[in-house]
C-alpha cells in the first residue's frame, strides 16, 4: 500500500502537473487560444479531483487499486483521444457553474467582507491585550525598581552614615578637645589672678592699719 501511494503520488506530480504546466506555458507564448482554453479547462477539473482526492484519501485509500484508478483517471483527463477535461467541464462543470455562478459570487463578496471584519476585530483585540500586557509589566517594573532603588537609597545612607562616624580624624578630636579645655585654663588664670589681687589688697589695708595706730601711740 504504501509502495502504490508513494508511485501514485510521483505520477500524479509529473503527468498531472508538471506536464501540464509546462504546455500551459507554451500555450501562453503563443497565444492559441485553442490550447489556451483547452489547459484551462483541465486545470478547472484538476482542481476539482485534488479537493475530492484529499477526502477520498482518508476514507477510500482501503479501496482495492484505489490509487491505479487515480493514475488511471489523470491518464484519461490528459489524453488527446479521450478529452477527458474537456468533457468533464462541458457536461458537468460549465452548467452548474452557470447556474450558481450569482449565488457563489455573493457567498464570496460576504465572505470576504466577514473575514475582513473579523480580522480588524481580532487584530484590534489583540492589540488592545498586548497593550494591556504592556502596561502592567511596566507598571510592575517600575514598582519593582522603585522599591529596590529605595532599598538601595537608604542602605547607602546607612553606610556613609557609619564610614562618616568611624572615619573622623585625630585631629579634630584634639582640637574639639583643645577648644573645649581653653575656656576652662583662662577661667582658672583669671580666677588665680582675682585672688592674687585682693590678697594684695588685704596686706595694704593692714600696713595702713598698722601706721595709724603707731601715728597715735606718738
Amino acid at each position: 500500500v504504501v509502495a502504490c501511494s508513494v508511485l501514485a503520488l510521483f505520477v500524479l506530480l509529473i503527468f498531472g502537473t508538471l506536464y501540464p504546466a509546462y504546455y500551459s506555458y507554451k500555450a501562453v507564448k503563443s497565444k492559441d487560444i485553442k490550447e489556451y482554453v483547452k489547459w484551462m479547462m483541465y486545470w478547472i477539473i484538476f482542481a476539482l479531483f485534488t479537493t475530492a482526492e484529499t477526502f477520498t484519501d482518508i476514507f477510500l485509500c482501503w479501496f482495492p487499486f484505489y490509487y491505479e484508478l487515480k493514475i488511471a483517471f489523470v491518464a484519461w483527463l490528459l489524453s488527446p483521444y479521450t478529452k477527458g477535461s474537456s468533457l468533464l467541464y462541458r457536461k458537468f462543470v460549465h452548467p452548474t457553474l452557470s447556474s450558481k455562478e450569482k449565488e457563489i459570487d455573493d457567498c464570496l463578496v460576504q465572505a470576504k467582507d466577514r473575514s475582513y471584519d473579523a480580522l480588524v476585530h481580532f487584530g484590534k483585540r489583540g492589540l488592545n491585550v498586548a497593550a494591556t500586557a504592556a502596561v502592567m509589566a511596566a507598571s510592575k517594573g517600575q514598582g519593582a525598581l522603585s522599591e529596590r532603588l529605595r532599598s538601595f537609597s537608604m542602605q547607602d545612607l546607612s553606610t556613609i552614615r557609619g564610614d562618616s562616624s568611624s572615619t573622623v580624624p585625630p585631629s579634630v578630636t584634639v582640637r574639639t578637645s583643645s577648644k573645649q579645655s581653653q575656656p576652662k585654663t583662662s577661667r582658672s588664670a583669671s580666677e588665680g589672678t582675682g585672688s592674687s589681687d585682693l590678697t594684695a589688697v588685704c596686706d595694704m589695708k593692714d600696713v595702713c592699719i598698722s601706721t595709724v595706730m603707731e601715728n597715735k601711740s606718738l
